[in-house]
């Protein structure tokens, strides 16, 4: 699988807040949120708890909290569309459809720990026209699945490249150690720098905690997000601005591991992801759009 080898120059471009955006309360009725347990205030709760608050609507764990308010810690919370069911309101991909796209998952990649992560890049897969926005989200979870092997692995299996990830040069160098910034999570994040930009956009420590990605769905799923709405890689442009704008998945594989694959470099590696990604869109419903290929 390839390695983020981007640099870090969106640090600085990063948000002012250390919390991400919060999106606008669900709609949907007290009556549609009675089914889920009474918060209670001090009870720890893990991402992707459910729970109804007193002012009888719903909110999702985002992050592993000890109880506290989700009106307060918006952070830890965000609201949850009750009458969606197992699909929160606007996300193209029901649990359903997720769970087709990766029948042999690990269990560490939940799909409420992706749906905790939309909030933080609430333009993903929430852009342009139902169509665009299914092939954004086709596109993202495809190379995802190229990334991991079906959302199997975690952390990158080639322990001896864990020393490697290591730029001394950056100022504030590789605090939490040497071979701690490996590739982690659904887009395999490595090198200090590039979890120092991305920890700073989230407003997560990942230079000093890198393990947060590797024992945090929604942290995980949120670095990846992170990687395809901000950074273009080899490529010209991001992931995210690739579909909206009607570049094509081709160009997504060309921002992520273009230089390694596109033009012809290695064309079993390209023909995977469009194999993922033509076979979720038909998941989805949609089509695939054109320029296919890098």
């Amino acid at each position: 699988m390839s390695r983020r080898r981007i640099s870090a120059f969106v640090a600085a471009l990063m948000l002012a807040s250390a919390a991400p955006v919060l999106l606008p309360a669900s709609s949907a009725s007290a009556a549609a949120c009675s089914s889920y347990p009474s918060w209670v205030a001090g009870k720890s709760y893990v991402t992707g708890n459910i729970v109804r608050y007193t002012d009888g609507k719903a909110y999702i764990a985002e992050h592993d909290n000890p109880g506290y308010d989700p009106t307060i810690s918006t952070w830890f919370w965000e609201p949850y569309a009750c009458d969606g069911g197992s699909q929160p309101s606007g996300f193209v991909v029901s649990e359903a459809q997720f769970n087709q796209m990766f029948p042999g998952r690990n269990s560490f990649y939940t799909y409420s720990g992706l749906t905790a992560a939309l909030s933080a890049y609430p333009g993903f897969a929430n852009t342009g026209s139902d169509t665009v926005k299914k092939q954004e989200a086709a596109a993202f979870l495809a190379n995802v699945s190229h990334e991991t092997g079906g959302l199997v692995h975690i952390v990158e299996q080639n322990t001896a490249n864990y020393p490697h990830y290591c730029n001394w040069s950056m100022p504030y160098g590789c605090p939490a150690g040497q071979a701690a910034y490996y590739g982690r999570g659904p887009i395999q994040l490595s090198w200090n720098f590039n979890y120092k930009a991305a920890g700073d956009a989230l407003g997560i420590d990942l230079l000093n905690n890198p393990w947060l990605v590797q024992n945090d769905s929604a942290v995980a799923w949120k670095t990846g997000l992170w990687y395809w709405n901000t950074q273009n890689g080899p490529g010209t442009m991001t992931g995210h601005n690739a579909m909206v704008n009607g570049a094509g998945f081709g160009q997504t594989i060309r921002s992520i591991n273009g230089g390694l694959e596109c033009d012809g470099k290695n064309p079993a590696q390209v023909q995977s992801r469009v194999n993922n990604y033509t076979r979720f869109t038909q998941i989805l419903g949609t089509t695939t759009g054109n320029n296919l290929y890098c």
